[in-house]
């Protein structure tokens, strides 16, 4: 890829969603805003190796695409006060002058997530619109082909035409059946900012950063919801250590060989409070809180062998039982090792294995060579990392696995 593309790709990663968010109030359709987003894009791509990347890339695109919209009203010789409104303001605002308004992002959130859509539906599509993700990103993500997310996009998007959903967030009587689908989309979009699922990148801080943005937006919206506040403070927690994550050469750093002292104690801070705010609203601690309390144990501990891990294998039992989930069940085994030894751990990892769960992942693998390594079964270890390795998506995962199998 070029130095330009590579730029360009990184403008649209950084300003999809503020651009999308802002044609879809304008157009009052988030496929229409879209598909108006990704001709700008084209646009970009033909015009800039020449002239040159403007000063201020993301109004280029937004103005850019609002004449397409504009074009397309005049064509159709419709909506002719709307288009008059629009063509007003893009010349009101000025491409220098730009100012997308943040809570459009949320009204493009709550759309995305309208309930008229499957819970499915709602993940692919503001995954794509507000994440900025490819059909292929999504794919690995959520272990489904590429061409399901496709279809599941273009499904969204015309089930949201063709039921007139409005581009605003709802009334508060409607916050409770929307907010579900909501916090899972947001730390969807987080979880691919903390461990890109592939490329060539591991981290992706200006998804995860945009992530826990829209969460401190919706905390405020919502201050009595325990669940807002778990998930703003586990994004806290884990944004925290973004510094030690990735070398200068974006090599990983594991958390046993991160260090610590760059990690960001203001957030840890702002992560505890968070935590904090869930609990003393007194209605207990869904997966979030519990996810939030078990990073907050890694964030707070001075190392990993001074880390509580009793009180984390406690934490991933109670999450465990309200959420089960395979990965749970695998972080718990690494709790487990760390608490007690790698065999008891190992035999938990096997029984995931022979149930056939987490099929086609890196993490059973990778998971049961390091266990395996520590047991001093060296040949076993070697294999299993391997495997990992070429089950990962990620190059940098994978280069971290290749170089710790030939380690042994």
């Amino acid at each position: 890829m070029s130095d330009i593309a590579r730029t360009i790709d990184a403008v649209w990663r950084i300003e999809s969603a503020r651009i999308v968010a802002t044609l879809a109030r304008m157009t009052g359709d988030v496929g229409v805003a879209e598909d108006l987003a990704q001709e700008a894009l084209v646009d970009a791509l033909r015009q800039w190796p020449e002239s040159g990347i403007p000063q201020n890339a993301g109004a280029w695109l937004t103005a850019v695409a609002k004449r397409r919209a504009i074009d397309g009203w005049r064509r159709r010789e419709r909506l002719e006060e709307r288009y008059r409104a629009l063509a007003h303001d893009l010349e009101a605002e000025g491409v220098d002058e730009w100012q997308p308004i943040d809570d459009d992002v949320v009204r493009l959130v709550f759309t995305a997530c309208h309930p008229v859509l499957s819970r499915e539906s709602q993940v692919a599509l503001t995954l794509r619109v507000v994440g900025g993700l490819t059909s292929e990103e999504i794919a690995r993500m959520l272990l489904v082909p590429v061409a399901t997310v496709q279809a599941r996009i273009t499904r969204a998007k015309k089930t949201l035409a063709a039921a007139h959903v409005p581009f605003e967030a709802p009334d508060p009587s409607e916050w409770g059946p929307r907010l579900g689908g909501v916090l899972g989309v947001v730390y969807l979009i987080f979880t691919e900012g903390y461990a890109a699922t592939s490329g060539d990148r591991w981290l992706r801080a200006d998804l995860a950063r945009e992530a826990l943005r829209l969460g401190r937006v919706i905390a405020e919206l919502l201050p009595r919801e325990p669940e807002v506040h778990g998930l703003v403070a586990l994004m806290e927690f884990q944004s925290s250590r973004f510094a030690a994550r990735v070398a200068r050469d974006g090599t990983p750093i594991l958390l046993a060989d991160q260090d610590r002292g760059r990690w960001d104690r203001a957030q840890i801070g702002r992560g505890v409070a968070a935590l904090q705010r869930a609990d003393a609203l007194g209605r207990g601690r869904g997966p979030y809180a519990l996810q939030a309390a078990i990073a907050e144990c890694h964030a707070t501990a001075p190392s990993v062998e001074a880390t509580d891990w009793e009180r984390v294998v406690l934490l991933y039992e109670a999450l465990g039982r309200l959420a089960p989930n395979p990965v749970v069940e695998l972080n718990r085994a690494v709790a487990v090792s760390m608490a007690t030894g790698p065999a008891t751990a190992l035999r938990m990892v096997d029984a995931l294995a022979d149930a056939g769960q987490l099929p086609g992942s890196h993490l059973l693998p990778s998971v049961r060579g390091e266990l395996l390594s520590r047991l001093g079964r060296t040949e076993e270890a070697r294999a299993a990392l391997l495997e990992a390795a070429a089950l990962a998506s990620n190059t940098r995962e994978a280069a971290v696995l290749r170089a710790k199998a030939e380690a042994l």
